[in-house]
């Protein structure tokens, strides 16, 4: 019986989410998961260290299918049918760090919270293969290793790829400016309730009765 879900749900859902412009119910959908779910997953809650994997190297979607559910989100992603075994694709980057690498990872760590200060925790784990605490511990400067550290690039010692930096900084980037956007609006709306207020005390102070003042 032919699978009709993606082999790996979680981590095609998490490559949808970073790949493309579909919406998180048509993906939840697609991997058979709770909308709520995907969110989770966009927001790195969850699976910090799930790696994406693509369903068209899985020879699960098209690339025009994905188009055209990106151009109507009421469509529904419809399976790749086949007659053949299913590729167990692997995206590209590391899924075993040696040992001899694993004790760089705060390093690595270290590097991209100086290089790049708007990533969040959770992708900077998922970055170099580690969890949030050890992220939160080198920012704190309370790892057990913090005197030690020195910023070592990660790209450079295979804990990630170019290519996944470089999404993961594109991604913080937005999330900055979708922040600002929004502080922006919040003190925006402050300004004009005190600009309001301030109207409507002089208006006051204008409209009250004035003192006669007779001559002898």
């Amino acid at each position: 019986m032919a699978n009709n879900y993606p082999l790996m749900p979680k981590a095609t859902a998490s490559w949808l989410v970073d790949n493309t412009a579909l919406t998180f119910d048509q993906i939840a959908e697609f991997c058979n998961l709770h909308p709520l779910e995907v969110q989770a997953l966009a927001d790195g809650e969850v699976n910090t260290g799930i790696m994406g994997m693509s369903p068209i190297l899985a020879g699960e979607l098209t690339a025009d299918e994905i188009a055209r559910c990106e151009k109507n989100t009421n469509a529904r992603l419809k399976m790749l049918k086949s007659d053949l075994p299913k590729p167990r694709a692997r995206s590209k980057g590391p899924r075993y760090t040696p040992v001899t690498k694993r004790a760089e990872k705060p390093n690595a760590i270290f590097y991209l919270l100086k290089k790049y200060p708007d990533l969040a925790d959770v992708q900077i784990a998922r970055l170099v293969g580690s969890t949030k605490p050890t992220v939160e511990a080198v920012r704190s400067k309370t790892h057990p290793t913090q005197s030690m550290l020195k910023p070592i690039d990660p790209i450079s010692i295979g804990l990630c790829t170019a290519d996944e930096l470089d999404k993961a900084v594109k991604k913080a980037e937005r999330r900055v400016a979708r922040e600002a956007a929004v502080a922006a609006r919040k003190s925006g709306a402050a300004d004009t309730s005190i600009s309001a207020v301030a109207i409507e005390e002089q208006d006051e102070g204008d409209s009250a009765p004035q003192e006669s003042v007779s001559s002898f």
